[in-house]
């Protein structure tokens, strides 16, 4: 009769390798979490149908916005051909900064940049005024763009 302790022992052997390798694998597995996803409300833009003029004086040239150029930059705050005069707004909190950034142009409380590249700053080259509803506001560009508002920015040279 053969001696069957051999190969008992080997099958012994192979069978704790192979239940140390399961208990290691499992060990080794990074855990997962399957987490639930958080729904947020769906927040709807306020619509609003705000009009509100702005002109631009330098020196004595009242600044044409008749180009296309101008018309139509934004979907919520805009010039339209038909009178490139109006400021026309659809969303709520537009600001006047919001506005002119739609425009091939720059301005700030001290310079305004026109469309055709001319700078015009305080100092030297003159003095920038800017009045929001007839009231001299150098920090309007922070302001909402209410309906019936009414902008000149008015650069008078030295």
């Amino acid at each position: 009769m053969p001696n069957t302790k051999p190969a008992a022992v080997s099958i012994l052997i192979i069978f704790i390798l192979i239940s140390v390798l399961i208990v290691f694998n499992k060990t080794q597995t990074p855990k997962t979490s399957v987490k639930t996803p958080t729904s947020t409300p769906f927040i709807q833009e306020e619509k609003v149908n705000i009009k509100a003029s702005f002109t631009i004086v330098t020196g004595t040239i009242t600044r044409s916005f008749k180009a296309e150029k101008y018309h139509n930059q934004s979907p919520h705050v805009y010039l339209e051909k038909a009178d490139p005069t109006i400021v026309n707004v659809n969303k709520a909190g537009i600001t006047w900064d919001d506005f002119f950034k739609t425009l091939p142009m720059k301005l700030t409380k001290d310079c305004l940049i026109t469309g055709a590249g001319e700078t015009l700053c305080v100092g030297a080259n003159g003095n920038l005024k800017l009045y929001l509803n007839d009231v001299e506001t150098p920090n309007f560009l922070d302001k909402e763009i209410k309906d019936g508002d009414k902008l000149l920015i008015n650069f008078s040279p030295q």
